[in-house]
């Protein structure tokens, strides 16, 4: 099993999990170029992937998804929700008649050799969610847009080998950007996003003996800085007096525009 963040951040997200013979994306938010060009370095192409799983319908999640439906016949899988979400914003209908499959949450697809499970999250979309994804002993995780989190998301995150969670803004960097007040309470909010510190938060509750790196995620371009998001979530970590928590224990900032490391089981 292999598993990268072919782009993450507010501008962009598009997650790679492949299998020796099933490969999948969810997401697909930036533009076909790059998607094709973080395959290449997997020595993969658009025609290899079997299905792309969409959380939800917002542009950076959804960017490139009318141009590979152009040139590839591949299943878009999404919540009812999303469908609509998707079509209500595509203005010329380009999209309507595409492969469509539709999900729901806490019920198991199947793609291949890989068991899918969408989760419900917290954020202002149509029906949004997140994904689990197992093939064989193996699982890994992506929770990003999640305004807040419950005992709900730990344990359909529980037991993973590997996860992308979101880490989108510092707090003080927000509350003191150029932003809108309306928009600074949209992020802030229940359905908005994760802060640094509640992701090393909701990390801590997830750190598990099989658990062999962690990837942040969505990071706002304008509230946020790699270095701020790594060692936000560490100091948590650190704090977290449930936990022996190791330094070397690997988390990983996912890259804004290009492939992050590759981590397989």
């Amino acid at each position: 099993m292999r598993f990268t963040s072919i782009a993450s951040g507010s501008s962009g997200n598009c997650t790679y999990i492949g299998s020796d013979n099933t490969h999948i994306l969810i997401d697909a938010g930036v533009s076909k170029k790059r998607i094709e060009e973080g395959l290449k370095s997997l020595d993969l192409t658009l025609s290899d992937i079997s299905a792309i799983f969409v959380t939800h319908e917002h542009t950076d999640h959804i960017a490139a998804l009318h141009t590979i439906l152009k040139k590839f016949d591949i299943p878009i899988y999404a919540t009812g929700g999303t469908i609509q979400g998707i079509k209500a914003s595509d203005k010329k209908a380009e999209m309507i008649n595409s492969r469509f499959v539709q999900v729901m949450v806490d019920k198991e697809v199947l793609v291949g050799d890989m068991k899918i499970n969408p989760m419900t999250i917290s954020h202002d979309a149509n029906e949004p969610c997140g994904y689990t994804v197992v093939v064989g002993d193996k699982k890994v995780g992506v929770a990003t847009d999640l305004g807040c989190y419950d005992d709900y998301i730990v344990k359909r995150l529980s037991d993973c080998d590997s996860l992308l969670l979101e880490a989108n803004h510092d707090i003080r960097m927000l509350q003191t950007g150029p932003y809108p007040y309306v928009l600074k309470a949209r992020i802030l909010g229940d359905k908005g996003h994760l802060c640094n510190e509640k992701s090393g938060e909701l990390l801590g509750r997830l750190i598990n003996n099989k658990l062999q790196g962690v990837f942040l995620g969505h990071l706002s371009k304008e509230n946020n800085l790699p270095e701020l998001a790594y060692e936000a979530v560490r100091v948590e970590l650190q704090m977290n007096e449930s936990l022996k928590y190791n330094d070397g224990f690997p988390i990983m900032v996912a890259d804004r525009s290009s492939i992050s490391t590759v981590l397989e089981f």
